[in-house]
């Protein structure tokens, strides 16, 4: 019974990171909120969003959400707004535009490099392969000798 409830309280520790006094009356600015709380990055935590963090913090981010959603902001500008305070490195998900598009466009990149390299790499070791089977009489007739023939 003991195993039952500690494993029950893990699963939902995460639901129980956003506190009651934090929750939104109208369920429809809740529900947003909550959607723009998964996709920003907890500052402290690093790998969760501020919707399951439990830092001081991600209270905090997620305070500010509610209170841009509350003055009326759209879910673009409370993002922008949260952007432009702590960079864009809050996103869990960060854009592809801008300086951005370097590191998204790098991996592929290097592959196609490295794919190459080796597909060349292959290519000169079959040719070194090929043109070394050629040994001419005075080699060959040197080969029989070492070899006994």
């Amino acid at each position: 019974m003991k195993r039952l409830i500690l494993i029950l309280s893990l699963l939902v520790t995460p639901v129980l990171a956003v506190e009651p006094d934090e929750i939104l009356a109208d369920p429809k600015l809740e529900e947003r909120a909550r959607e723009l709380s998964k996709g920003l990055r907890c500052l402290v935590c690093r790998n969760e969003s501020i919707d399951e963090s439990n830092a001081d913090l991600a209270k905090d981010l997620r305070l500010l959400v509610r209170e841009r959603l509350v003055a009326g902001d759209t879910n673009d500008q409370v993002i922008d707004f949260v952007v432009d305070r702590y960079g864009e490195y809050v996103l869990l998900k960060p854009t592809t535009g801008g300086a951005n598009l370097v590191l998204w466009a790098t991996g592929p990149i290097v592959l196609l490099l490295a794919i190459g390299a080796g597909a060349m790499f292959v290519r000169s070791r079959r040719r070194s392969a090929q043109t070394s089977d050629d040994l001419t009489d005075e080699e060959q007739a040197r080969l029989k000798e070492i070899m006994g023939e």
